[in-house]
C-alpha cells in the first residue's frame, strides 16, 4: 500500500464530496443543476513545505470557498489574456478546471501575501504614515489570509464586521476579518473589481497587493508559489519537444 499524506488525504476527500452530488464515480449520472462541477487544486511550494514540517497549511475546504465564489466572468474568455502567463491554455479547460486555476491563484496569494496563516496581520506605518482605516478610526492594520482592511467591507462588499470584532483579541480566529470564507470571497470581489469591473490587467501596478505588482519583491515571492500550478493551464509541448523526450 503506497502511503499518502494528510493533505492528499485530504484532497481525495475533497474530491470525493464534490463528485458524489454530481454523480462522478461512472455511468452517466448527470449533473447536478444547483452543484457546478469542482475540483481541488495542487498545493502551492509554501503549502508543501509546510505539511512535510507538520505545520498547519493550506485547507483544501478553501478551494471550494474560492470556486463557489467565481461570478461568471471569471470562468470567460475575457480573463484568458489577464492569466496567460500563468494558464496559457485558459481559454479551452473545462469550467472545473478554471475554478481549480483560481482556486490555486489565491492560495498562492494567500503564500505570498500571509504564509497562509489566516490569522496574520500586519501594520506597514512606513507604506502608509498617518492613514486610517475609515471604518476602525485606527492606524491601516492588513489582517488574514489575503491582508486585508476592515475598509475593504465599504468598498467591496466584504463580510467584515468591526464592531464584534474589536472586542475580541487580536489574533482571535472567531473575528470575521480573520475567517478564511470572509477573506478569500473578499478577495474574489477585490479581484474582480479590478480586471472586470475597472479592466485593468491581473498583474498591475495600481493592483490592491503589491504581490500582483510586477518588478518588485513581493512580486517575485508570488511568482514562485505559481510553480505548482495545474497542469492542464500549461502550455502542450510541441511536436520538436515530445521527439526529443522519447528518445
Amino acid at each position: 500500500m503506497v502511503a499518502m499524506s494528510k493533505s492528499t488525504m485530504a484532497r481525495l476527500a475533497f474530491f470525493a464530496v464534490l463528485c458524489a452530488p454530481a454523480g462522478c464515480h461512472g455511468g452517466s449520472g448527470q449533473q447536478s443543476l444547483a452543484q457546478p462541477e469542482m475540483k481541488p487544486a495542487p498545493e502551492t511550494p509554501i503549502a508543501e513545505k509546510k505539511n512535510e514540517l507538520g505545520k498547519e497549511s493550506w485547507n483544501p475546504a478553501w478551494d471550494r470557498i474560492v470556486e463557489e465564489a467565481l461570478p461568471p466572468d471569471m470562468l470567460s474568455a475575457s480573463v484568458a489574456r489577464d492569466v496567460k502567463p500563468f494558464c496559457p491554455r485558459f481559454n479551452g479547460l473545462s469550467e472545473a478546471d478554471k475554478r481549480a486555476f483560481w482556486a490555486y491563484f489565491f492560495q498562492a496569494l494567500a503564500g505570498a501575501e500571509a504564509g497562509l496563516e489566516p490569522t496574520k496581520d500586519v501594520h506597514h506605518p512606513t507604506q502608509s504614515p498617518g492613514v486610517k482605516d475609515t471604518v476602525t478610526k485606527r492606524a491601516v492594520r492588513s489582517e488574514g489570509l489575503l491582508q486585508l482592511t476592515f475598509m475593504d467591507a465599504e468598498r467591496y462588499g466584504c463580510n467584515f464586521d468591526w464592531d464584534k470584532d474589536k472586542k475580541l483579541a487580536e489574533k482571535d480566529p472567531a473575528r470575521t476579518i480573520l475567517q478564511p470564507g470572509n477573506s478569500l470571497t473578499c478577495g474574489v470581489k477585490i479581484l474582480f473589481n479590478q480586471i472586470i469591473t475597472q479592466r485593468k490587467p491581473l498583474l498591475s501596478r495600481s493592483s490592491y497587493w503589491a504581490t500582483l505588482r510586477p518588478g518588485g519583491l513581493s512580486y517575485r515571492v508570488f511568482a514562485q508559489q505559481m510553480a505548482n500550478v495545474p497542469t492542464v493551464c500549461r502550455a502542450e509541448p510541441s511536436l520538436g519537444e515530445t521527439e526529443a523526450a522519447r528518445r
